[in-house]
């Protein structure tokens, strides 16, 4: 990793190391728009085109026959299904403590507002399954979504070679109580969900993470008046960490790996007011590297990544604020005293003993978070990424009496009479 010094960089430099890495040249909006076009005009038709093309899977029938949920049961081990237990009761006990009972609020005498929530009719989720499944994202996602009180919630994820989903995403469905699971990946399958096929239905919102296809497919559906709302756009995982000179150098360096064995594309930072920290953490990276089975992986993603000097922590979280990063740890003495300061982050984590793994699996907060730096005016997906708000209010006869003047003078200062008399008709004397 490369070690700046924060008195040594000028501001364009600074702002450069606020940019993510960019994954290379290739651009797949082409071909998404050729796939989302063909599954919206194709349908299904579409997506086993996609599926041989792609995959070389030829599927029959989308979705998930109860008799493979058995067989999931029969194939996922009991520890396996005992940790997705305490995973899935962590993220439900969080997650369920979000709701919030609308409070009625008396603006001025006979005027009554307030605020209630809905559940979005119809979602849909996407579990990638590259070089890994991710039952854990089912758990992320379906929980909140059931939690929100969502009639319909499906969920795809793309077939194994044999032509079924990873049994552990079918365990952690069957779990969740999702019962609609279609084997279809990809782009396609962002397609699919926004405008419907023949055997996949149409939602109304997508969720979940994904590559760079499956993201610039989100990217479109969702700019569509006929396609569908999407939670965020999930670029490669990224970590920063502010840490002291009391902090672990090995510890630092296990949890950089652990976030830069993502993606190539990954970024990792390092931010401390120690140097000497800096210079131990190096050589832990290079040590902690050598019998990591995705090495490769890592040490792409590191040549990206940095470590940043500064005079404080304070300064250290400042920079932070400005990354945005996706998820932040703050490895130093009383970590919690540096809470008010931090303003712009995805996920965080707080202490020696808190790495970003809970957060991905099992401490109950959920793992599909802002990247890119969009964390400065997002949050990650919450039951209220389920939902919608929607306003009420009550007017008494004396309440549209006393709010009458500001309504009929605003309405004329407009130009809109209609406006006007939809308040003067209300109050002619009988």
């Amino acid at each position: 990793m490369k070690i700046f010094n924060e008195e040594n960089i000028t501001p364009i430099e600074r702002r450069d190391l606020c940019l993510r890495p960019s994954g290379g040249s290739d651009d797949p909006l082409i071909t998404v728009q050729e796939i989302c076009l063909a599954v919206r005009q194709r349908g299904d038709e579409a997506l086993r085109e996609y599926g041989r093309r792609f995959d070389s899977i030829a599927v029959k029938s989308f979705r998930t026959a109860e008799q493979e949920f058995e067989a999931a049961r029969a194939i996922v081990t009991e520890p396996v299904m005992e940790a997705l237990r305490v995973a899935a009761q962590n993220i439900r006990t969080f997650h369920g403590a979000q709701e919030e009972v609308g409070r009625r609020v008396e603006t001025m005498p006979g005027v009554t507002c307030w605020r209630e929530k809905r559940p979005i009719d119809t979602v849909g989720l996407y579990v990638p399954a590259g070089s890994a499944p991710l039952p854990s994202t089912v758990l992320m996602l379906g929980i909140p979504a059931v939690l929100a009180g969502c009639k319909r919630i499906v969920l795809c994820s793309p077939p194994k070679v044999n032509g079924s989903v990873d049994p552990m995403v079918l365990a952690a469905a069957e779990m969740v109580g999702i019962s609609e699971v279609f084997k279809v990946g990809g782009a396609q399958a962002i397609a699919a969900l926004a405008y419907g096929t023949e055997s996949i239905p149409k939602v109304d919102k997508i969720f979940g993470p994904g590559n760079k296809y499956v993201t610039t497919a989100k990217r479109l559906v969702s700019s569509d008046p006929e396609g569908a709302t999407i939670d965020l756009l999930a670029g490669p995982s990224e970590l920063l960490i502010v840490a002291d000179k009391e902090a672990d150098p090995g510890i630092v360096a296990a949890d950089l790996l652990s976030q830069a064995e993502h993606d190539p594309s990954s970024q990792v930072v390092l931010v401390t007011d120690s140097s000497q920290l800096a210079d131990r953490v190096v050589p832990e990276l290079q040590r902690l590297l050598l019998d990591l089975p995705r090495n490769e992986i890592v040490r792409r993603a590191l040549e990206e990544s940095y470590i940043l000097i500064t005079s404080s922590l304070e300064d250290a979280i400042r920079f932070s604020n400005e990354y945005a990063p996706e998820h932040l740890i703050v490895n130093a003495r009383s970590p919690e005293r540096f809470v008010p300061l931090i303003r712009n982050a995805g996920s965080v984590f707080l202490g020696p003993h808190a790495p970003v793994t809970a957060g991905d699996y099992a401490s109950g907060t959920n793992h599909t978070l802002p990247t890119g730096g969009t964390a400065k005016w997002s949050g990650g997906v919450s039951v209220e990424s389920f939902q919608k708000t929607m306003t009420f209010q009550t007017i008494t006869e004396d309440g549209l009496r006393n709010l009458a003047p500001s309504l009929t003078t605003l309405a004329e200062a407009e130009g809109l009479e209609g406006h006007k008399r939809a308040v003067t008709m209300r109050l002619r004397n009988p």
